[in-house]
């Protein structure tokens, strides 16, 4: 995501949380609910065919129950049958998918990421730009998923990253004055350490928390990110030996010699309810626990930091955000048009609105669904004040090459290392080595 996209997604929290901040309805009924016309295409205006099935494949698993809630209410609505597979949680999403449309049980609707995911399917999608919701995504969210003037996807919403602490272990260590640093991080972690409470709940049994999210870090905070990914793909630019991937180590190593034990046997569910139930005091992660971590602990007290490389504190306190992934639908598809229909349903009526926000807990992508941080979550809430502040780090991973290929070669190499099976350099040489193999 470019540096304006960000700012343009700033701005849009801000007069999207101003909206829900004055009603405690969360938009079932207010101004920026759909007006008379919209309404109609809020309940799939023309009346859908009886006896449709739409295929609907997605990664998203800690929205699965709830998913599943919202397309009962719509089949109750219309009459259209919608059959939900889920495959997340570490499991290889992308392969998946192509297994799918390769076996010829190709989904209506999937997941696609944009960038050079887009770039992968572009061929299999459908042209979205002419759906009612497209006039009312916040700025910049449509982005990822524009080729040639062309939009292909719906946003699901989005989201923001860092170490989700526990105020109360915070508390119990002494720690008052919240790092923003590597070296005040380290000394909030040896005091934890101290008064025996592991610093940080490392889930590196999954690819995607190191190959994804974790590794973003050293591409989000080059001077330019997209400079820099253009001088990889040119040959002019160079992981090993570029100085924010070397400060990048520092924090990685931080992460390991204050963490729990087995890190690489841990994975996203242990990780997020062993920190939800008090086992470590952070973790790196997103607000998508938000529905996890409430549910395993009510009461706990919880927040963002970021994830300091260096000590330079301005440009460090930061959150990575963006648009995490989009609704595409297949142009292949038989039943393209009810598909669309859902999607439009689904960010229009006040059923669909309420359970992005109230069940999903997710950030809106849209101008016209209001974000009452109350019902959002302290995560939502702490993503919003850093966007509204202006601090935010771009998201890259979809810009590698082949996306989610590289992506896990990361995630692969940075296990190794993990495990003490490579050294730093060598780690840093593989994504060299792995860039280079994978760019066209």
């Amino acid at each position: 995501m470019k540096k304006m996209m960000i700012g343009g997604l700033a701005l849009a929290l801000t007069a999207t949380v101003a909206a829900g901040c004055g009603n405690k309805d969360n938009g079932t009924k207010n101004a920026s609910s759909p007006s008379p016309s919209a309404g109609a295409s809020a309940s799939a205006s023309a009346t859908p065919k009886k006896n449709v099935t739409i295929k609907m494949f997605q990664f998203k698993v800690e929205i699965a129950e709830q998913l599943n809630k919202l397309i009962a209410e719509y089949e109750k609505q219309t009459g259209v049958k919608i059959q939900v597979e889920t495959v997340g949680g570490g499991a290889d999403y992308g392969a998946a998918l192509k297994t799918k449309f390769n076996s010829n049980d190709k989904p209506d609707i999937f997941n696609n990421g944009g960038y050079s995911d887009l770039d992968l399917w572009v061929d299999q999608l459908e042209d979205l730009s002419d759906q009612p919701w497209v006039k009312d995504l916040v700025k910049g969210a449509a982005e990822p998923m524009t080729k040639n003037g062309k939009l292909y996807g719906q946003p699901l919403n989005l989201e923001g990253y860092g170490f989700i602490y526990n105020k109360d272990l915070f508390a119990q260590a002494g720690i008052t004055e919240l790092p923003k640093t590597l070296t005040q991080l380290e000394a909030a972690a040896k005091k934890l350490q101290d008064k025996g409470i592991t610093a940080f709940e490392n889930g590196y049994g999954e690819w995607w928390v190191l190959g994804n999210h974790f590794v973003n870090l050293p591409f989000a905070q080059q001077p330019d990110p997209n400079a820099f990914i253009d001088g990889l793909n040119k040959g002019t630019a160079k992981i090993s030996g570029n100085a924010a991937f070397d400060n990048w180590v520092k924090l990685f190593d931080l992460t390991l010699k204050y963490g729990n034990k087995n890190p690489l046997q841990t994975d996203y569910h242990t990780q997020v309810t062993d920190f939800a139930t008090g086992k470590a005091a952070m973790m790196q992660q997103g607000n998508w626990t938000q529905v996890q971590i409430s549910k395993t602990n009510p009461n706990i007290k919880i927040g963002f930091l970021p994830m300091p490389i260096s000590d330079d504190a301005a440009t460090m306190d930061k959150l990575p955000v963006g648009v995490p992934n989009n609704w595409v639908v297949n142009k292949n598809s038989a039943v393209k048009d009810e598909a669309k229909k859902f999607l439009n349903w689904m960010v229009t009526s006040d059923a669909g609105k309420k359970t992005i926000t109230n069940e999903f807990k997710f950030i809106p992508a849209f101008t016209t669904i209001p974000a009452d941080e109350s019902v959002l979550g302290p995560l939502a809430a702490d993503i919003i004040k850093y966007s509204k502040d202006g601090k935010t780090l771009t998201w890259n991973w979809f810009k590698f090459p082949v996306g989610e290929s590289s992506s896990k070669k990361f995630g692969d190499a940075m296990q190794g290392y993990v495990g003490k099976k490579f050294t730093k350099e060598q780690m840093l040489d593989d994504f060299q080595k792995t860039w280079d193999g994978l760019k066209k």
